[in-house]
């Protein structure tokens, strides 16, 4: 493994990427949908508070993942939608997915007590 920048590895580096609970919700949910608004694609992601959408987006925006699209129309229409950047995190994320459905109940078990 070569270090790139403050990345130690490729799993560090995409860890980074799309750490924390909402950046995948958010990437899983425009995969599953194209093209989103801001409050539908908030309905989608459950729990997520308003500003915390509005924080995740823009750093996937940042990142080249999500790409926002501004119609000038009245009232301003937004949308949402995975660049092809994103698509390719999305498919590596999708094993941690299928993982985690066949370890739920072990996952939720354990962390009972």
């Amino acid at each position: 493994m070569t270090a790139h920048g403050p990345y130690s590895c490729g799993l560090d580096a995409a860890l980074d990427v799309v750490g924390g609970k909402w950046k995948s919700l958010i990437l899983w949910a425009l995969a599953e949908h194209g093209r989103l608004r801001f409050g539908e694609l908030r309905r989608e992601v459950p729990g997520i508070t308003e500003k915390m959408l509005v924080q995740q987006l823009r750093q996937l925006e940042a990142d080249g993942l999500v790409d926002r699209e501004v119609h000038q129309q009245v009232p301003p229409k937004v949308e949402y939608s995975m660049t092809d950047f994103g698509a390719t995190l999305n498919e590596a994320l999708v094993p941690l997915g299928e993982w985690g459905e066949r370890n739920m109940r072990r996952i939720v078990e354990r962390r009972a007590g």
